[in-house]
């Protein structure tokens, strides 16, 4: 072995540091504000259809989002999270996947989840934790999952899904399939072990896995400058070996760009590539947050400028392929779809107490029966405490 440290001897002979803040990684703009490009931007390859899809499936997330905050402060549902300001990151990078490409999510996706083709039915079944619900009612809201069109079902804990986007990943080549995994997660989660894992892995077994990083400037209530020192989160991709891009998050040209080039080398190349999308997280962390405790709203407005919809909104007026009366009578029309359907959803009965041994064995075995059995019993000894499922068994 020639270089058994597998480290670049570049020597010199008097002691000198390298900054910390060395290497500056640029952000891709494509789309500016009034839904012009940049001067010497090019726009990716897009056609009408595709990119009014992007367009109504952003429209769709943010009306989807006010309605269930609503629902959530009228008590109807017990949480929920927007991924206000985010939408361009997370619709922009799904149109630029196959379909057949596995999402391993964080919890801020809805946006790629809708343009896989999840029904507004499934996601209020999953909200209201129904006997509809893919899920089975065992989740929180927002925890969204879908075998069918290859959504992983997400999970709450912070990076748990990329170390495993790193393992589902390396399968897939294993397999010699002709697909990537993408891994969502934000700025806050790349503060966990499980990051540096995942990228490390990714790297030295050279999984085709795009990971995205939602830089939104909080970690619930913690500000960036407090969580790292470094430049960003796309810097420490570089610093495993791998392929980087940083975008600006509220462009959803660019983001499809990025991720689209990034795709195309993870399967020409079998390597991983980290992604960091620059954006604003413009709601709160969840319905369980306040940020005027720490942040201002003169702040808030400041970003609140940058919309994202707003501005790709403006580009597809100036190519003639939205027409402004008909877009406003679509969206007043979708405010009453999704109520029509919150109030259906909600009036579906909870799945029955059996579902609670089910699905982690091909068969219950005979201890959870037990444990079911037990169940039902102290139920029928206190049914007033357990209104909704008393009279189910």
């Amino acid at each position: 072995m020639t270089n058994p440290n597998n480290a670049t001897i570049s020597t010199v002979h008097q002691a000198e540091f390298t900054s910390g803040h060395a290497l500056q990684i640029p952000t891709l703009r494509i789309l500016q504000d009034d839904g012009t490009l940049y001067a010497g931007a090019t726009a990716p390859e897009l056609d009408k259809a595709t990119a009014l899809k992007m367009y109504q499936t952003m429209t769709f997330i943010r009306v989807l989002d006010e309605r269930m905050l609503g629902a959530q402060r009228q008590g109807r549902i017990s949480f929920y999270m927007k991924c206000l300001g985010e939408e361009a990151a997370t619709v922009g990078s799904a149109a630029a996947l196959d379909d057949a490409d596995m999402i391993m999510a964080q919890y801020r996706e809805q946006g790629a989840l809708r343009y896989r083709g999840f029904t507004l039915e499934q996601f209020m079944n999953q909200l209201f934790s129904n006997e509809k619900d893919l899920g089975k009612g065992r989740q929180m809201p927002v925890h969204y999952g879908s075998n069918a069109i290859h959504y992983m079902t997400i999970s709450s804990p912070l990076g748990t899904q990329i170390p495993q986007a790193a393992g589902y990943a390396y399968a897939q080549k294993l397999r010699g399939l002709s697909n990537v995994t993408i891994c969502y997660f934000g700025e806050g989660a790349a503060s966990e072990g499980d990051f540096h894992a995942g990228l490390n892995m990714a790297a030295v077994h050279k999984a085709p896995v795009l990971f995205f990083c939602r830089n939104n400037g909080y970690a619930i209530s913690t500000p960036a400058n407090e969580q790292f020192k470094g430049d960003g989160i796309a810097c420490r991709g570089v610093g495993y070996g791998m392929k980087t891009i940083r975008v600006d998050g509220a462009d959803i040209l660019a983001v499809y760009q990025a991720t689209k080039m990034a795709r195309e080398y993870a399967l020409a190349h079998n390597e991983p590539v980290l992604l960091e999308s620059i954006a604003y997280r413009l709601g709160a962390h969840s319905s369980s947050d306040d940020p005027s405790g720490y942040r201002s709203k003169e702040e808030e407005e400041l970003w609140r400028k940058n919309d994202p919809i707003s501005r790709f909104r403006l580009y597809l007026l100036q190519k003639c392929w939205l027409d402004d009366e008909a877009d406003k009578v679509a969206t007043e029309q979708l405010r009453q779809d999704i109520l029509e359907a919150l109030k259906v959803a909600e009036k579906v009965a909870k799945p029955g107490i059996e579902h609670l041994i089910s699905d982690v064995y091909a068969e219950p075995i005979p201890e959870l029966e037990r444990q079911l059995a037990d169940l039902k019993d102290h139920i029928r000894k206190y049914p007033d405490a357990y209104p909704i499922t008393s009279g189910r068994i």
